[in-house]
């Protein structure tokens, strides 16, 4: 009888990703380490097959995969991106394990599914309204004072427009028209003072795994990475942690980031990651996230397999 390890050297996971960016080849790194096997995979070179229920990507046939994580499937979201996880999806319909399911990952393409997901279950987010109506977008700037419009597909706070509360009414009306010209729907939410900070909160497999905090560059509005921010680590306290729990609990991912902030009113939920990044855990709380993910996803397909 084989032992545990070699149970698991004999498994064969694929990765789904951007080649050569960081976070996809330290998954496969991690996975090989562990298994002998590595493969990356970008979406765009997969094939489905529907007349023999197969799934190839240059040559190899995904089904015979013991499992696949997607770690990324575009660098930035748009409808094309749940096209894909529709594809994906039938892989993990004839059988294949895929991390994190497609049915969680596709709720979080589109910000607006994500966003009903958690109201729905009593999450604490900013003050959020939807409409098509430029009229009634103006007014709902107006009550909040300082207001995002955000985009449905994005991600890292791009496409993302800041409305001042000094702004002129003038100047609201031609930047929510000209903002409709490429989202007809305008999601908008209350702008709140996060103190040039906000959280990522890492899950793994549903359980608590670091929390790192994104700390703003003084020049930007945002603290994203992308816009000059930092990770630092910070240690929420069981409440927050609680908080963040329930937050991911609305949906089923393998791993996720939930992004909170410690607002005057209290923490308030911004969204929760369809794949979230290893970069902050590494960075910020000095945790191998990818070596964690890779054990966990290789510990669920043994114990799927029933070893």
């Amino acid at each position: 009888m084989l032992n545990k390890s070699e149970q698991l050297s004999n498994l064969k996971v694929g990765v789904i990703g951007i080649p050569g960016k960081w976070s996809t080849e330290v998954l496969a790194d991690r996975l090989e380490a562990k298994t002998g096997f590595r493969t990356v995979m970008d979406v765009r070179d997969i094939a489905l097959h529907l007349d023999t229920n197969k799934v190839f990507c240059k040559g190899l046939d995904l089904t015979e995969l013991d499992g696949v994580i997607i770690k990324k499937i575009s660098q930035v979201y748009s409808p094309t991106t749940e096209d894909r996880i529709h594809i994906l999806s039938h892989l993990e319909a004839l059988g294949v394990p895929v991390f994190s399911p497609t049915g969680s990952m596709g709720k979080l393409i589109n910000r607006l599914s994500g966003t009903l997901a958690l109201q729905q279950g009593g999450i604490p987010m900013p003050k959020t309204r939807i409409t098509e109506s430029v009229e009634a977008a103006f007014e709902i700037v107006r009550e909040f004072g300082a207001a995002i419009l955000k985009p449905l597909y994005s991600t890292k706070a791009r496409g993302m427009v800041y409305l001042r509360e000094e702004d002129s009414d003038e100047t609201v009306r031609t930047q929510l028209a000209e903002y409709q010209q490429t989202q007809p729907l305008l999601y908008i939410q209350q702008a709140l003072n996060l103190h040039g900070r906000d959280l990522g909160m890492v899950f793994i497999g549903g359980e608590y795994f670091c929390t790192y905090a994104r700390v703003g560059n003084a020049e930007a509005w945002n603290t994203t990475i992308n816009s000059g921010g930092r990770y630092e680590m910070f240690e929420p306290d069981a409440e927050l942690i609680e908080l963040g729990r329930r937050s991911q609990a609305c949906f089923d991912l393998s791993f996720t980031t939930v992004d909170i902030a410690l607002t005057d009113e209290g923490p308030v939920v911004f969204e929760v990651s369809a794949f979230g990044g290893f970069k902050g855990a590494l960075d910020g709380c000095h945790l191998d996230a990818a070596e964690a993910y890779a054990n966990y996803v290789l510990s669920s397909i043994d114990n799927q397999k029933g070893n």
